[in-house]
C-alpha cells in the first residue's frame, strides 16, 4: 500500500530537524529531506547538522522517503526564490558539471545514513551555447558516473522530469533509463508535472511500472496542461484517484511524497489540509 510522506521544501521558514518534528505530528510516514539550504546543503553539513538529523529521526521514528537532490541554490551566495537548477548534471562547464556529479554521490551518501530508499535529480536545461544533443551526451556520461556510485548501495537514483528540462516527459525519461542501462536508476515520478506536459498521470504510472522510484504529489492549476504551480490537492484541477489506483494496480508500495514548496508561509496547514484530503484514498 503506498505511503504519504511530505518534503521538507515546504518548511524552508524552519531548520530541517523542526521541520521534521512538524512532518511527524501530522501523521505522515515519511520525510523527504531537502538537500539544499536551508536544510541539508550538503558542503555545509556538519557534524553537529547530522546529530541534529538523527536526533529528530529517532525522535519522531519517522521513515525518509527521499532525499531531493534537483535544486542546488546554496551554490550561490545571494539565490533567488526560484529552482534553481544549476549547476546541473548537463551543464557545459567541466568544472561545474564535475562538481554537480559529486553532489549528487553526496546525496546518495545521506540517502544511504538515513535509511532513505532513493535519491531524485533533475537534469536542468540546456542553456544556451549547450544545444539538446550535446546536453544528452553530458546526462549520460554524468549518470554513468552517478550510477556507478549508487550501484554497491541500496539507493536508487530517480530522474525527475520536468517541463521546459532537457528530461520532460515519461517517454524521455524511460527512454534515458534504457539508454543508461543501470539498475539503479530509475523515475522519480512527479504526477502533477506529467499533467503540466500534457499526460495522464495514471497512464505515466502504468508506463513506469518497475522503474518508479518515488513519487511526487502536488495538485496543478487548470489540471492537464496546466499552469506549473503546486497547489495543495483539491485545490487544483487533477483527479487524484485514478492515480492511487494505478499505483494499486502496479503494486507500488513506496512513497508518494507531497512537494508543496510553494507555501512556505503555511506548511503546517498546508501539510494538515493535505493529509486529510489524500487519506482516503489510501483504503
Amino acid at each position: 500500500m503506498t505511503q504519504l510522506a511530505f518534503s521538507t521544501n515546504a518548511y524552508t521558514r524552519f531548520e530541517l530537524p523542526a521541520a521534521i518534528r512538524r512532518i511527524d505530528e501530522h501523521g505522515y510516514d515519511g520525510v523527504e529531506l531537502l538537500a539544499d539550504r536551508p536544510h541539508a546543503y550538503l558542503p555545509a553539513f556538519d557534524e553537529r547538522d547530522w546529530q541534529a538529523l538523527a536526533s529528530a529521526l529517532d525522535e519522531t521514528g519517522i521513515d525518509v522517503s527521499n532525499v531531493n537532490a534537483n535544486t542546488v541554490t546554496g551554490y550561490y551566495d545571494d539565490a533567488p526564490p526560484s529552482a534553481f537548477f544549476d549547476p546541473t548534471i548537463v551543464t557545459a562547464d567541466d568544472d561545474d558539471r564535475a562538481w554537480r556529479i559529486e553532489y549528487t554521490r553526496r546525496a546518495i551518501d545521506l540517502a544511504e545514513a538515513v535509511d532513505a530508499p532513493a535519491v531524485c535529480v533533475a537534469t536542468g536545461r540546456p542553456l544556451p551555447g549547450n544545444p539538446p544533443e550535446q546536453a544528452m551526451e553530458y546526462l549520460l556520461d554524468s549518470l554513468e558516473a552517478i550510477t556507478e556510485y549508487a550501484e554497491p548501495t541500496d539507493v536508487s537514483v530517480g530522474i525527475e522530469f520536468e517541463p521546459g528540462l532537457l528530461v520532460e516527459c515519461t517517454d524521455e525519461v524511460l527512454a534515458l533509463i534504457d539508454d543508461v542501462g543501470s539498475d539503479s536508476l530509475g523515475v522519480n515520478l512527479d504526477l502533477g508535472h506529467a499533467a503540466v506536459y500534457g499526460e495522464d498521470p495514471a497512464e505515466s504510472i502504468r508506463k513506469c511500472a518497475g522503474h518508479i522510484t518515488g513519487v511526487h504529489l502536488e495538485d496543478i492549476a487548470g489540471g492537464r496542461r496546466g499552469k506549473h504551480y503546486h497547489l495543495i490537492p483539491g485545490h487544483g484541477g487533477l483527479e487524484f484517484a485514478p492515480m492511487f489506483e494505478a499505483l494499486d494496480d502496479i503494486g507500488y508500495d513506496g512513497f508518494a511524497t507531497l512537494e508543496l514548496y510553494t507555501y512556505p508561509d503555511a506548511p503546517d496547514e498546508a501539510a494538515a489540509e493535505a493529509y486529510e484530503f489524500l487519506e482516503p484514498y489510501l483504503d
